[in-house]
């Protein structure tokens, strides 16, 4: 009962990120399932079929708060799905042996990605508004796809920066366009890790449990995601995936480390996690400054149009004269 208590809590807290940051639900969920002891593709298998509904959930809320692009949706999502069908495929045909330390290195990557990404850069405004192409879509979708299926996570990790560098679309039309589309994506893997491995070592209880706290969340989240600061999330829950699953790593029989070794490794990461969480809330208190010193500047340039216009227009009323003066007088 405890087990399924904090996986329905950990479904609730990765919505919440997700929801919020565009990703993460995946990486953060499947950490959890495989530091339990889970299959790496009945682990990744469970989490796509509690996506299912904490994506449709996310997507529909999205919906409702306008954070949705449904042209990015199609052309991202339908190659995503076509992505994740073969990843799961793939995972599918890995011994166990080999698969734990694959996916705990894929999921180390992406979350040094998400810590890097947001820590150390903005977003970048200056092509907002702009179409996104389809050339460049499709191929994103097709890799985030195949990494969220082998990876247990990848999609917002992978689609969400990616789109967000383009700088071509709000940020959360951004997050809620990519968690619309990972419906696609969680049915197609869903499919392929049922045909490859039927419902061999999937737990339905904790698919229950990632359902619930996920559905929780989802409409939470999506209101969230205008409130909440993207660049300290996700330095937060970057820092928290890498050492999570370089703890896995160090232990597993590709390294097998050595107790002085995993414990300076352990204290050097903590240090730069610390350190980025620390550099990106001071870069969100400068943007905020910044952000309020422009909008005070604009609001008194407006002010000073303002009044240079009715100068002008006081100055081009024309002067009434009085009767001329007879020149008999």
């Amino acid at each position: 009962m405890k087990t399924l208590i904090l996986i329905a809590v950990a479904g609730l807290g990765a919505q919440l990120v997700d929801g919020s940051l565009g990703m993460a639900y995946g990486v953060t969920s499947t950490t959890l399932l495989l530091a339990l002891g889970t299959n790496p593709a009945a682990a990744s298998a469970t989490i796509h079929l509690a996506e299912i509904g904490t994506t449709l959930a996310s997507g529909l809320s999205h919906w409702k708060f306008g954070n949705v692009d449904w042209k990015v949706v199609a052309k991202i999502g339908v190659p995503g799905a076509i992505g994740a069908f073969a990843g799961a495929t793939f995972l599918s045909n890995l011994s166990t042996e080999v698969a734990a330390p694959v996916m705990s290195l894929i999921l180390v990557s992406l979350g040094a990605y998400i810590l890097v990404r947001f820590t150390l850069r903005g977003i970048d405004r200056r092509n907002l508004g702009k179409p996104v192409r389809k050339r460049f879509l499709s191929p994103l979708g097709l890799v985030a796809g195949f990494v969220d299926a082998t990876g247990g996570g990848g999609w917002g990790p992978v689609g969400t920066p990616a789109l967000l560098a383009s700088g071509r679309m709000e940020p959360r039309k951004v997050i809620g366009s990519i968690d619309t589309s990972e419906f696609l994506v969680a049915l197609a893997a869903s499919l392929g890790f049922l045909f490859a491995l039927g419902s061999q070592g999937i737990n339905m209880v904790w698919v229950v449990g990632l359902l619930a706290g996920g559905l929780i969340a989802a409409p939470i989240a999506a209101w969230l995601v205008r409130h909440i600061p993207p660049r300290m999330l996700g330095s937060l829950v970057g820092g928290l995936i890498v050492i999570t699953n370089t703890r896995t790593l160090l232990r597993s029989d590709w390294l097998d480390a050595p107790d002085a070794t995993r414990y300076a490794v352990y204290a050097v990461l903590y240090a730069v996690w610390a350190a980025a969480v620390v550099h990106s809330y001071r870069q969100f208190r400068k943007d905020r400054a910044l952000e309020s010193a422009d909008a005070v500047a604009e609001v008194a340039e407006r002010n000073v149009v303002a009044d240079v216009d009715d100068v002008r227009v006081t100055n081009a009323q024309p002067i009434s004269a009085g009767r001329p003066s007879d020149p008999r007088d």
